[in-house]
């Protein structure tokens, strides 16, 4: 999860059909969300901006600007702050009950989930003990987990700003990445049987995955057992699944489980955490745990969204003091590290106006 810029409209939309560089521009009032048909590999058209990358992101004169203020460590504790006041704030603002979601899960019976789903062996990289959005624990802690959903709202309800709900943002974010995938996935593969999602957090994505594919077996997987705790106690309350989700407490780089047991590896909102030493293993063992044919589906930032190229000073100087190795996930050519590790059928679509999916296959 990730800071962002206030509710913006975009004026134009852009697509890119089919891997062609054909490309289209349409002047609206309005984002334009073309849902996808059988006949069509359009997931929506969304404006992409004129660089590669945010000039705010990376090796430019700006970034660099914007570090040695971040490495100031008084001025890195304002921002600190400042982060995730604006976080809360605006959550607030879009009726998303933060303090409140926040103190339901903390004054539960959470905390009786921990024994049975913290794996004790487990070894913690050592990037994953950096503070991450304005947590000196980083993902490791209580308080953390317990907002993740308030700020997954959040981060939903700013990605979809022209949305008349948090529901229908949320229908539209979630809605056009579980199209990529599909669209991907029937074009290259077959039946979705066992999904696997790395990272999973509180499980918002792979709950999400179990209910688009209810046939499928689920298992959401994640390094912070605060978090699979918090997702294990929620899962819990809900109406019982046919095919209920299983939480592992393991590295994502090294999970432990069978090779080629898996038809979707899916990614959501994880890279980004992640430097790119981190990015390459997560691929290898995504490459390795998938079938002949299977997916892999990477949904994150997009560096070619216009909105965050244009985001204000203030905006995009928070957003990196709470995302360490933001700079090398902008950095990182993610379609070729993919092509690297063996994936072919490489694609990248912006399914909302901020983020992008990138799907590939493992060859038969």
């Amino acid at each position: 999860m990730a800071l962002y810029a206030p509710n913006q409209k975009l004026s134009l939309a852009s697509s890119t059909t089919n891997g062609n560089a054909t490309t289209r521009r349409t002047k609206t009032k309005h984002p334009v969300v073309v849902r996808m048909t059988a006949s069509s590999s359009d997931v929506a058209a969304y404006e992409e901006g004129q660089l590669e990358r945010p000039k705010w992101a990376g090796e430019t004169p700006l970034s660099r600007l914007v570090g040695a203020l971040i490495s100031f460590k008084p001025i890195f504790s304002v921002l600190k702050f400042g982060a995730r006041q604006v976080l809360i704030s605006t959550a607030e603002k879009n009726n998303i009950r933060w303090r409140e979601m926040a103190r339901e899960i903390l004054e539960s019976d959470v905390y009786k989930e921990m024994e049975s789903i913290q794996n004790p062996s487990v070894v913690y990289p050592e990037y994953y003990l950096n503070p991450f959005h304005a947590y000196d624990e980083g993902n490791l802690s209580w308080l953390a987990a317990a907002e993740a959903e308030a700020a997954n709202l959040s981060m939903t309800r700013r990605a979809i700003p022209y949305a008349s709900s948090l529901d229908e943002a949320n229908h539209i974010m979630r809605g056009n990445w579980v199209k990529a995938i599909e669209q991907h996935h029937q074009q290259y593969s077959g039946k979705i049987r066992d999904i696997l999602d790395i990272g999973c957090s509180i499980g918002v994505s792979a709950t999400c995955l179990s209910e688009n594919f209810p046939s499928a077996k689920v298992t959401g997987l994640d390094l912070s057992p605060y978090f699979l705790a918090v997702a294990q106690f929620k899962e819990k309350r809900r109406a019982p699944r046919d095919n209920p989700i299983c939480w592992v407490h393991a590295n994502g780089e090294d999970t432990g489980l069978p090779s080629k047991s898996f038809d979707l590896v899916s990614f959501a909102y994880l890279f980004h955490e992640c430097p790119e030493r981190a990015i390459i293993g997560l691929l290898r063992e995504a490459f390795r745990l998938l079938r002949p044919g299977g997916t892999v589906a990477v949904n994150d930032i997009a560096p070619k969204s216009k909105i965050l190229q244009e985001l204000p000073p203030v905006l995009f100087t928070l957003m990196k003091s709470t995302e360490p190795f933001l700079d090398e996930y902008f950095l990182t050519d993610l379609e070729g590290k993919m092509r690297e590790v063996g994936f072919v059928n490489v694609q990248t679509v912006l399914t909302d106006p901020r983020h992008q999916t990138v799907t590939a296959t493992v060859p038969h």
